[in-house]
């Protein structure tokens, strides 16, 4: 049975992925599977970039805008989705596009992901948060002694993962990077072309600092002061980059400013972690958009996708 071909655009945030991903969708005749963590969520436009309408009207997008902020989404659900999608894109004969920048997303659906009792446990999820503000080494010092390769993956600091981590351990007997290492031996169901784009460091931050003005001034304060209206206790989603920042200055914790320069640096921050992520990756066909003109790299990609199908 032959796989699935799917095209998947990888890169940082703010280094061209959306205007790539519309060129090569209308050329291809092509859909969008959005493989970012917070476009899922309604009413967070602004702060995360997301595709205008008219944008998704030149060319399909799939897995924006189906969750409200209050509700959680995580990689189970995006695999769940996008397999979805995807199916139903090659189903009509178009071309299924994976863009995104969140990593942890693409690799779950193309090298699989295994996830064991995959809903969380509130209690002990409590339980584990509550030991970490008592003592907030000692979950990372726990997960290297039960699971010493996920500890070795993860920042100390990553407490989010950690405790994932732990409770799967906890649940299951077994070390989530166990679990994973079965899952990534499994057979796949798809055939990926990966393309990854990148500037030159400069200029993508360069980029980065000239998002984050332009968001405020189509009046990013504006949607983290409504959305906190309709979601008063901050869900997860409002810890989102560009929207924690904006959070602390409403709640006069820092001036506009201070914490216009602190998303910004968190940015360039995170667009270092995401290259970092994806540089693992051999098979990534990488574009530099700061040597060449975009048509160029547009007609290259087209290129490779042709011999890849």
């Amino acid at each position: 049975m032959s796989k699935q071909a799917i095209l998947v655009i990888v890169g940082p945030t703010a280094v061209g992925k959306t205007q790539l991903s519309l060129e090569i969708g209308q050329a291809l005749s092509g859909e969008v599977i959005s493989a970012d963590s917070m476009q899922v969520y309604r009413g967070m436009d602004i702060g995360t970039a997301k595709p205008s309408i008219e944008e998704q009207r030149q060319v399909p997008h799939h897995l924006i805008d189906i969750r409200d902020p209050d509700q959680t989404f995580n990689a189970a659900d995006f695999v769940s989705l996008a397999e979805e999608a995807v199916a139903d894109i090659a189903s009509r004969s178009k071309t299924p596009i994976v863009s995104g920048g969140t990593g942890l997303y693409i690799d779950a659906l193309v090298d699989g992901f295994l996830f064991p009792d995959s809903k969380p446990d509130p209690k002990l999820r409590r339980e584990l948060r509550l030991r970490a503000s008592k003592e907030p080494d000692s979950l990372y010092e726990e997960l290297k002694k039960v699971d010493p390769k996920s500890a070795e993956r993860l920042h100390p600091n990553d407490l989010r993962r950690i405790v994932r981590a732990l409770e799967v351990y906890y649940r299951t007997g077994k070390p989530i990077s166990v679990l994973q290492q079965k899952a990534a031996q499994q057979e796949k169901p798809y055939n990926p072309l990966f393309i990854g784009l990148t500037r030159d460091r400069p200029e993508l931050y360069e980029r980065i600092n000239k998002r984050v003005d332009q968001m405020l001034l189509d009046g990013l304060v504006d949607e983290v002061t409504q959305l906190i209206g309709r979601y008063p206790h901050q869900p997860t989603a409002l810890q989102a980059l560009g929207y924690k920042e904006i959070v602390w200055y409403l709640q006069n914790k820092m001036s506009l400013e201070e914490a216009v320069e602190v998303l910004k640096r968190d940015t360039r921050r995170y667009a270092k972690r995401q290259l970092s992520w994806f540089r693992r990756n051999s098979r990534i066909h990488w574009f530099n958009l700061s040597d060449s003109e975009p048509m160029e790299i547009k007609d290259k990609v087209i290129k490779l996708w042709k011999g890849h199908v």
